[in-house]
């Protein structure tokens, strides 16, 4: 025993020697006898605990508290109920309630919705009317009553408490959750010998040996410290791509497998490119501001002939095509956005294209920009994979062999293809993919033949080319088990660290 005693005292780091002795104390007063700060004497604890020193008890919980906002408010009353105080007593016109209850512009604005949904106040004529029972007015709100009550448990709300948590978790700096550690330990019997035993006998032990103490053989007769290398030791995460980016390598790497070149360009197109090169009529919908992010400048337009082809197939059609029959503007084709689709990129390579050096394969993979209402399957920013084949001899089953393929080796089993319309495509279908927590089918993007108004007037003549324009970022909620798109980008170092590698 005294052997094993004496080998646990070798093996006992400076913090744990510093702390062994003070154990029968509470954690303040360990960390005010042993002179180590709290991260120190947890960072200790801990070591005494998987030596099996002591029994360390670390449990979590999430406490609300009061926020800048809300010390004030407590003390000064919420902005509504000193908005009320004022309007209660008289019609006042909207600036002088403002005036009269103190309160910035973004206090007045609250309190005003504050009231309304209580149905205490009216708006008229640019004037506040007070609307409510008198007896309303005396009466404390459940976020008033919440507020004096904090700091609460939230495990342990009431359902009114959890209603009034929710009313006022929205304002800015009123109540704040914050995550509290509550630690407690038990020494065991190992322990209770130690605190009898001095802990300084054996001398001084070397913790590490470096070039200096090699150099002058310092290190000789000395005694090491012992160290246990069974000990769990914290982990370390080293540098990695993030995972979308390795991602997109690996969806570079499936369409070059395929056979397939790789076409890049810029961000920012030209609505020419973005969309009067993909038979996109200058009054559809898809180029109004609600979809488009426009910049405020003009770009410039390729060669005469090539506008020329585009504004006569716009205006009167081509190959027994109509067109849209309307008045071409190249202002209009000037306008320079933030590219809404890769397909661009498919309409300036098939203008470069030789026709005689047929068939030929490409694909895109980068950041495409619409301006969309944000939720857990749209974002306004994401990635879009691009493809097209161009082949004399290519036909739609071709086109869907393709899409199986590529989303084969990308993991997704359950794709579906629907009948679809897209401006520059024709027979064109829609791409599904099936998502198992939602339990619905994701829209995943388009894909087609281009129409002969494309192509003819970019290649020079009628040749097949099969297009597609999936989204990328769907593909890789499937496999990372992503239940809300935002989470790909919002960089939570916690979610970054425990994300698999992408291998298929």
């Amino acid at each position: 025993m005294v052997k094993d005693i004496n080998n646990v005292i070798e093996a006992l780091s400076p913090l744990e020697r510093k702390i062994i002795p003070f154990l029968s104390r509470d954690i303040e007063e360990i960390i005010e006898k042993s002179g180590l700060d709290r991260v120190s004497v947890l960072r200790a604890l801990e070591f005494l605990n998987t030596k099996g020193i002591i029994s360390l008890e670390i449990k979590k919980k999430k406490i609300i508290d009061l926020g800048t906002n809300g010390i004030y408010y407590k003390k000064k009353g919420l902005p509504e109920r000193n908005l009320l105080e004022v309007v209660e007593k008289k019609i006042l016109p909207l600036d002088e309630a403002q005036k009269e209850s103190k309160l910035s512009a973004n206090e007045f604005k609250a309190a005003l919705g504050a009231l309304k949904n209580r149905v205490l106040i009216e708006l008229k004529n640019g004037k506040i009317l007070f609307s409510g029972e008198r007896e309303e007015v005396a009466k404390k709100t459940l976020e008033e009553k919440f507020l004096e009550e904090l700091p609460l448990d939230f495990d342990a709300l009431t359902s009114e408490q959890k209603f009034a948590f929710d009313k006022l978790k929205s304002r800015k700096d009123i109540v704040e959750l914050r995550d509290e550690q509550k630690i407690s330990f038990e020494i065991k019997d190992l322990g209770k010998k130690l605190m009898k035993e001095n802990l300084t006998k054996g001398g001084d032990l070397l913790e590490e040996i470096n070039s200096e103490m090699i150099r002058t053989g310092s290190w000789k007769g000395k005694k090491f410290r012992r160290y246990d290398v069974t000990s769990p030791v914290p982990k370390i995460y080293g540098g990695k791509r993030h995972f979308v980016a390795q991602a997109t390598d690996y969806g570079r790497r499936v369409w070059s497998e395929m056979g397939f070149e790789e076409m890049t360009g810029d961000l920012l197109q030209n609505s020419f490119w973005n969309f009067d090169a993909l038979f996109t009529a200058q009054d559809h919908p898809v180029r109004e501001m609600q979809d488009t992010f426009f910049i405020d400048e003009k770009g410039n337009l390729p060669d005469k002939k090539l506008v020329s082809d585009i504004k006569k197939v716009h205006e009167s059609g081509i190959a027994g095509s109509k067109g849209w029959k309307y008045s071409w503007s190249e202002d209009e084709a000037k306008k320079m956005v933030m590219r809404t689709h890769t397909t661009c990129l498919s309409a300036q390579t098939l203008s470069k294209l030789d026709v005689k050096k047929l068939p030929k394969k490409f694909f895109a993979l980068g950041k495409c920009f619409r301006n969309e209402t944000v939720d857990w399957s749209h974002g306004f920013e994401f990635n879009q994979t691009e493809g097209i084949v161009v082949d004399k001899d290519a036909n739609f089953r071709h086109l869907l062999g393709y899409l199986k393929a590529f989303f084969g080796k990308m993991g997704l089993e359950e794709v579906r293809f629907r009948p679809g319309y897209f401006p520059y495509t024709e027979p064109s279908v829609e791409i599904d993919v099936f998502h198992p927590e939602k339990k619905v089918w994701l829209e995943l993007g388009g894909a087609g033949i281009f129409r002969p108004e494309v192509v003819i007037p970019l290649l020079g003549e009628w040749v097949p080319v099969l297009a597609w324009g999936p989204g990328f970022d769907r593909i890789l909620m499937d496999y990372y088990e992503i239940k809300d798109l935002r989470e790909l980008y919002k960089n939570d170092i916690a979610q970054l660290r425990k994300m698999k590698v992408w291998k298929k």
